[in-house]
């Protein structure tokens, strides 16, 4: 028995490091640590292989999102995430989805699409450089969702967050979404008491 390296291991089974790597966080595969790297018994992946996993006998067809924060600019960004994601696909791009939009608004027309593509069968990879590119908070459940028809989420560099300036415009989209609701909650407390007191006014005008 041989312990492979990750990429070597992903080769065998003719699929992306990334993907075996989340398949290892999923525990659909065993591996062991040595050191700070997981290696992959030969026996395993050689059963993997013959396996009839449907992850590994569909074709690989991606689906590529990138995401700015602000409503206009950020033209350089979005073709940097797209660069380097194209670089290091490994089966064919079906399409790239860009967004723009905070990753705290939850209806966004791109991701939207990403998840049309998802559960109609389109793709069996979604790529994205960060994770915070596809979600602030809930890729946890974007991964189950995805998984459900059978397709993997493939981060490029999971540990790194996006920068400053968007976490700061996160923010103040978040206060400024909290403190609008309660505004109108306000409001409309506001306008059930003035016609409260006018219908009790004109009912004792009536009166009179």
């Amino acid at each position: 028995m041989e312990l492979l390296r990750m990429s070597k291991a992903a080769k065998r089974l003719g699929i992306h490091p990334m993907t075996l790597r989340q398949w290892a966080i999923d525990g659909k595969i065993p591996f062991s640590w040595v050191g700070r790297e997981r290696r992959f018994s030969s026996v395993d992946v050689e059963n993997m292989k013959r396996g009839s996993d449907s992850t590994i006998s569909r074709p690989r067809r991606e689906v590529l999102y990138v995401r700015v924060s602000g409503s206009s600019g950020g033209e350089s960004s979005l073709g940097a995430q797209e660069e380097e994601l194209r670089a290091t696909s490994t089966g064919e791009v079906v399409k790239v989805v860009k967004d723009r939009g905070s990753g705290l608004r939850e209806n966004r027309p791109g991701l939207n699409r990403v998840l049309a593509m998802v559960s109609d069968g389109t793709v069996t990879v979604v790529r994205v450089t960060h994770e915070d590119r596809l979600a602030r908070f809930g890729v946890g459940w974007l991964k189950r969702l995805f998984a459900v028809y059978g397709v993997s989420l493939e981060v490029l560099h999971p540990k790194k967050s996006g920068g400053r300036d968007e976490l700061l415009e996160d923010f103040v989209l978040l206060v400024t979404t909290f403190a609008g609701r309660l505004y109108g909650m306000r409001s409309a407390e506001a306008r059930k008491r003035l016609l409260a007191e006018t219908g009790q006014c004109t009912s004792r005008d009536r009166a009179a």
